[in-house]
């Protein structure tokens, strides 16, 4: 029987924001309804920079919070966190030994992380793609949603893939992992630069909607948000070189499940002001109880333990008879 299998992580940085809702976990709410799917809060990845203990249990809570109050199901999705499944973990090892330098050299998002200071950048950080590709394909999952910045990372996972199964004559044990891209899924980016990806680590609070903000911070974030003095076109061609214009406007098609040539059609030749109320009340109607349902979710960290649990053994039980196939493979024998 083929199983249709999606597995996405997401790390656990604490207060996610609106980009990560549109970006991402408002889609991986459509796929739990189309196929099996695994949610994953990546904490091992979150160490490889600098971070704080506390905060990071924290994060992990919250951002499950997040996926629920979402929409994800526990009882549709499994969803745990990373480091209760010691295997990813043992696989990436392996992964470490069948991927080559080279192709951790090639990889844009460590040179952008690591930037300048690369010497004194963690193996952590050069090598997690590897991790990323065992938390994908120790549970053979056959699709990942990506978007754009993610595409090379599934490239790697699908090279480690056929090499392991070329290498050590296990053709198709590892399935050739095909990308979920969806064309609805916008790429949000900041309120004060349209350049830029909207991210929690860009210093200014004003330049992101976060899913716990309040009516009042989001309406005045809108307010501050970053346009130009120009109308709002009533084409797509008008919108070229006028980033902020094409983001907000972006943000307001999505969360109404519009296209953007519906949107302009509809505020075509007004100003920003008037837009931009409109987009404050559609971000209040669909962000605001996301956020109450988070605040009311951590409220009981028992509850959200206990889905990360039973999550995690159903993970286990996946994961546990594919890493004893693996070792049957390498030839490494596991008595225990």
């Amino acid at each position: 029987m083929n199983i249709k299998r999606v597995f996405s992580g997401v790390q656990p940085t604490g207060n996610l924001h609106i980009g990560n809702y549109l970006g991402a976990i408002k889609n991986f709410v459509n796929l739990q309804t189309k196929y099996e799917c695994i949610y994953c809060v990546v904490d091992l990845h979150a160490i490889t920079n600098k971070h704080v203990p506390k905060d990071l249990k924290d994060n992990v809570l919250e951002t499950t919070a997040s996926f629920i109050a979402s929409g994800l199901d526990p009882k549709k999705s499994i969803i745990f966190n990373q480091a209760s499944v010691s295997a990813h973990s043992e696989l990436a090892w392996i992964f470490n030994c069948v991927s080559r330098i080279g192709w951790m050299n090639r990889m844009t998002q460590f040179k952008e992380k690591a930037g300048a200071n690369k010497e004194n950048a963690s193996i952590g950080l050069l090598v997690y793609p590897n991790l990323m590709a065992a938390d994908i394909l120790l549970y053979k999952a056959t699709h990942v949603p990506v978007g754009e910045d993610q595409k090379q990372h599934l490239e790697l996972t699908r090279d480690i893939a056929m090499k392991f199964n070329n290498d050590f004559k296990s053709e198709e044990f590892f399935p050739i992992v095909e990308p979920l891209i969806s064309k609805e899924i916008p790429k949000v980016m900041s309120l004060r630069d349209g350049t830029k990806k909207m991210s929690k680590s860009e210093d200014s609070d004003n330049s992101r909607i976060n899913l716990k903000d309040d009516k009042d911070v989001i309406i005045q974030k809108i307010k501050k948000a970053k346009t130009d003095n120009e109308a709002i076109p009533s084409a797509v061609e008008g919108l070229k070189n006028r980033n902020e214009a094409e983001n907000l406007l972006t943000i307001y098609a999505n969360l109404n499940q519009q296209s953007l040539g519906k949107t302009l059609s509809e505020f075509g030749g007004k100003n920003f002001s008037t837009f931009k109320r409109n987009l404050s009340e559609s971000i209040i109607e669909i962000i605001c109880p996301i956020g109450n349902e988070i605040k009311k979710l951590l409220q009981d960290p028992k509850f959200l333990e206990n889905v990360l649990k039973d999550g995690s053994i159903k993970a286990n039980t996946i994961a546990k008879k594919n890493i004893v196939d693996i070792y049957k493979i390498l030839g490494i024998t596991k008595l225990i």
